[in-house]
């Protein structure tokens, strides 16, 4: 399987510094490294850390997108040669800098199949939004927002309600209100990171929901039978504007035999080869995850259901 990367982005001073942290303190059960612009920059407690702490690198060559070619690459392919093997990699962009050309190289096939570009997160601080009225005209926050599956709105306890509101509203110029969420003392929704473990149902198809936190639904649905690709990206793209995310390993009738990799991250969706030695016990698992309340499960289910070659007897 490939490692997934998680890169952070957002102006100086937003909060990425704090989010990494948390994301290093609390790693929910995974072994994750970090690669930053300034490891000094970063209050790290190697006692809190514990065994992530070494997991750190520091490239003090200034911004990582001016040497994808050299320092950031050389770093992952070292990280990638650790043993055990990191169950993922957070990356730090520099607060001046645009993350479009690091994006583009982390989706590059060769490196994509070594180590998967997961999610992009920019990090926007409510109170620098509220004060500086024109930054929504600065053609470098707008390309970091822009190449952003999630943003996460930071400092909000430092403006008021309206002002909250107001924030918000500017945001949604540029990306659906679904994929912004408040981040509190560097917290986010853990479904907005890594992406989810599938469920594997020994009984097929089956539409399975739980609610993982109150704001969030997430919905598994397994099948013996491949899907039909045309009819599969139709359903993708009715729905996807109730999704934050989905992910699932799926064999269409198009390329029998051939498991595929779906991922729908904010609104990024690709398809491509799955990794290989990939367990795979049914045909089609999918998880899928929305805001509460945002996702028509009775609907879901049955478009599924249409999308597979075959039935499953009565």
């Amino acid at each position: 399987m490939a490692t997934p990367i998680l890169l952070i982005t957002g102006f100086l001073g937003a909060g990425k510094t704090t989010l990494i942290n948390r994301l290093l303190a609390e790693p929910q059960g995974r072994r994750l490294a970090a690669v930053v612009n300034d490891f000094g920059a970063i209050d790290i407690d190697a006692a809190l850390l514990g065994s992530v702490s070494e997991g750190v690198v520091s490239l003090k060559n200034g911004c990582i997108c001016c040497s994808l070619q050299g320092d950031l690459l050389r770093t992952l392919s070292m990280i990638l040669r650790r043993v055990p093997t990191p169950d993922g990699i957070v990356i730090e962009t520099s607060g001046v800098s645009n993350p479009s050309e690091i994006v583009g190289a982390l989706l590059d096939p060769v490196i994509f199949r070594e180590a998967a570009l997961d999610a992009v997160i920019c990090v926007t601080d409510a109170r620098m939004l509220t004060d500086q009225a024109d930054l929504a005209d600065d053609a470098l926050w707008k390309s970091q927002l822009g190449a952003a599956d999630y943003i996460a709105l930071s400092k909000t306890d430092l403006v008021s309600p309206a002002e909250c509101d107001r924030v918000r509203d500017r945001l949604r110029r540029h990306k659906p209100d679904r994929v912004i969420t408040h981040m509190v003392d560097g917290r986010i929704p853990p479904e907005l990171l890594f992406s989810a473990d599938l469920h594997r149902p020994s009984a097929g198809p089956a539409l399975k929901s739980m609610m993982a936190l109150p704001a969030f639904q997430t919905v598994s649905w397994t099948s013996r039978f491949p899907l039909i690709m045309a009819r599969f990206q139709s359903l993708i793209s009715e729905f996807a504007t109730s999704l934050v995310r989905a992910k699932g390993i799926v064999e269409f009738a198009e390329r029998p035999g051939q498991a595929m990799l779906f991922q729908l991250v904010g609104t990024r969706a690709t398809i491509s080869p799955a990794p290989t030695g990939v367990p795979q016990a049914d045909a089609v698992q999918l998880v899928f995850i929305a805001r509460s309340g945002a996702l028509d499960e009775a609907a879901l289910a049955a478009r599924l259901a249409a999308c597979c070659v075959k039935q499953l007897d009565e």
